[in-house]
């Protein structure tokens, strides 16, 4: 059974890259497109969204830009989106230095899929070292309830990689949960892969909850993946059970393993589902069709959602159906992040009710 610790001053915590993130209007895509809208990004603060929309104190452990406009925005939007921040202010040392890193990205249309181009070149990000953090006011001081750590902080850099471990290490001594988004990307391990995966190694054995896909326990950890199916997702359930248990073999200090199941229809059709392992006990969200107005962030949607409710202590069995709901909702609007209004929207998601509320 998982044991939040009590009496914390913020029930989630996470280290990131803030960045911004532009989209084109009208789902136009990128090339042909002369208007965007831009918003503050990063995977780990959209996994925060849910729980600070509803109530819950997070905050991100992050870097930035020092005198840089984009900070200024990005510190701006996560205060609008209720999540605290922390972290040095680093200089920029000329238009040649460090920045904060764009997410230029389409979300397409019909058969025309999304594509979402990076310009990470000297992201400030990158320098995230745990000597600019003070661990033990951090965990011990204040206390976290969960700290939630992604993959794709734990290898931007040889720092980011040392940051992460140093994290995780002074949260499990100080019996704060550790979530773990494995979050592999190919690109970011290029050249590093015998040190990125002793690293990934080690925080998978102190994770507490352990969430990935199909490429992520098997490229990041070394994990056998399903079974080949069908080309129904659904067809492919008892193949990522079977790879589920093999990760709770190796890493058996989890007490939670998560993945999501997607099947892309088009676009703006896809099929939706999940499987969560808690303990010995197995809950099933047979994929279903769900409408997508922009993919970027149901993965994210995802975990938020299970980590809130973890936070609310809530039975195991309405896990997996909150985050499935959350999930769905971030692919609902342009941002890749989902805010409930409250939980009541979230669980007519779940139960299929689009009526209108008055």
């Amino acid at each position: 059974m998982l044991k939040l610790k009590k009496n914390c001053k913020y029930d989630l915590v996470c280290p990131t890259s803030m960045g911004v993130r532009i989209t084109p209007a009208d789902r136009l895509p990128v090339h042909t497109s002369r208007m965007f809208q831009m918003q503050a990004t990063s995977a780990e603060s959209n996994v925060l969204n849910v729980s600070a929309s509803l109530g819950l104190k997070t905050k991100v452990l992050t870097a930035f830009v020092a005198g840089s406009p984009i900070a200024d925005f990005i510190k701006r939007e996560l205060r609008f989106r209720n999540i605290d921040y922390e972290g040095p202010e680093v200089t920029p040392d000329g238009p040649w230095g460090v920045r904060h890193q764009f997410n230029i990205a389409d979300s397409g249309y019909g058969l025309r899929g999304p594509r979402v181009w990076n310009d990470r070149a000297g992201e400030v990000g990158r320098t995230l070292n745990v000597k600019d953090f003070d661990t033990d006011r951090i965990f011990n001081k204040e206390g976290v309830g969960i700290l939630h750590l992604s993959g794709l902080i734990a290898s931007m850099s040889s720092d980011t990689t040392r940051f992460c471990l140093e994290l995780a290490r002074a949260a499990q001594k100080a019996g704060t949960l550790i979530s773990f988004d494995l979050n592999f990307r190919a690109s970011f391990w290029k050249g590093r892969e015998k040190e990125l995966r002793e690293s990934f190694t080690e925080i998978a054995s102190y994770a507490d909850i352990l969430i990935g896909n199909e490429e992520d326990f098997q490229l990041a950890l070394g994990v056998k993946g399903p079974e080949a199916g069908g080309k129904d997702i659904a067809s492919k359930i008892e193949g990522f059970k079977g790879m589920v248990l093999e990760v709770k073999k190796q890493f058996p200090h989890a007490q939670v393993y998560a993945t999501t199941l997607r099947q892309v229809l088009n676009a703006n059709q896809h099929m939706w589902g999940a499987l969560v392992l808690v303990g010995n006990n197995w809950y099933v969200e047979e994929p279903r069709e769900i409408q997508v107005l922009d993919r970027i962030g149901g993965g994210d949607g995802f975990v938020a959602g299970l980590l809130y409710s973890v936070l609310k202590g809530w039975e195991e069995e309405k896990w997996i159906q909150f985050a499935w709901a959350t999930g769905v909702l971030a692919t609902t609007v342009f941002d890749d992040y989902g805010t409930p209004a409250d939980e009541e929207q979230v669980w007519a998601i779940y139960a299929g009710n689009a009526r209108v509320k008055r």
